[in-house]
């Protein structure tokens, strides 16, 4: 890399216990070579967020070597132990708690968290994003606090996209946070959930705000091959590289829009990568 050049990898939805040990080898021989200044992972570590899949996903992601900051996805909360999900449901990221919603300031970047999860909610599946007020004074607090001229990227496990949206996948309070994040001229939101990586702009009152999604480091694809995101920043411009072993083109591995969920598309409306690797049954959730 150039020396006024920033380079941030962004991973999302590795899935442990589903993993794909290919695609995880692969980057973390990218990460080696390269060297970014930092990993942002937006969500999902494991399955069903078993103790042996945060096992796992600790020992990999503390073998990386470079700064990380984790973001908590809805898979990541206790599945099977409501009491443990109520009580203390970060417990089992008890080997990386000081990655999780870490803040990471890089030379005129700075990559500032927003939690999109909830341990409940009053509406079914829990698995969808919820932006609470709280969540979002905490992020829009720490921007405000950022030295002049400082760019942001604020990292969530859920896409922001609330209205439009088909079906019941939109993230409560995401056109909310959105707005916000528009004030302070953010670089980019940079997301999970969906399994497909994506790059598109959403429209708010306070005017447009990119947002960026990886695609999964899992089996459990959607319309591409496993993937994740290679961002650099010099100073002006954000470029995004789709990486996947395939060596697809990053606009072969983009889907146009965010879709409902991270299912692979079985109707013609749902949106699908131009690289069409869509399986053909639904991936094992185990």
């Amino acid at each position: 890399m150039m020396a006024d050049q920033t380079l941030l990898f962004h991973l999302s939805d590795i899935h442990f216990g589903l993993e794909d040990d290919r695609a995880l080898d692969w980057v973390m021989q990218e990460i080696a070579e390269k060297r970014p200044a930092a990993v942002a992972i937006t969500g999902d570590l494991t399955m069903r967020a078993r103790h042996r899949e945060f096992d796992a996903a600790t020992h990999w992601i503390r073998n990386l070597d470079v700064p990380v900051t984790v973001e908590v996805g809805n898979h990541d909360l206790p599945y099977f132990n409501l009491l443990e999900r109520f009580t203390t449901p970060y417990k089992r990221f008890r080997g990386m708690l000081d990655l999780i919603d870490r803040e990471l300031d890089l030379p005129g970047l700075a990559v500032v968290p927003l939690k999109t999860v909830r341990r409940w909610q009053p509406r079914w599946p829990w698995s969808h994003g919820w932006v609470t007020d709280k969540a979002l004074q905490r992020t829009l607090a720490a921007l405000d606090a950022l030295p002049a001229g400082t760019r942001a990227l604020v990292t969530c496990h859920h896409p922001l996209v609330e209205a439009g949206t088909r079906g019941r996948a939109w993230t409560r309070g995401g056109d909310k946070a959105l707005a916000e994040l528009a004030k302070r001229n953010i670089l980019a939101t940079l997301s999970g959930h969906v399994h497909d990586a994506f790059d598109i702009v959403a429209q708010t009152s306070n005017g447009p705000v990119r947002m960026i999604g990886a695609g999964t480091l899992s089996k459990r694809i959607r319309s591409t091959p496993p993937s994740f995101n290679e961002l650099t920043w010099d100073g002006t411009t954000l470029k995004v590289c789709v990486r996947n072993i395939d060596d697809v083109p990053t606009e072969a591995m983009q889907i146009s829009e965010v879709p409902e969920d991270a299912m692979p598309p079985r109707t013609p409306e749902e949106p699908v990568a131009p690289v069409h690797q869509v399986p053909r049954v639904d991936p094992p959730v185990h």
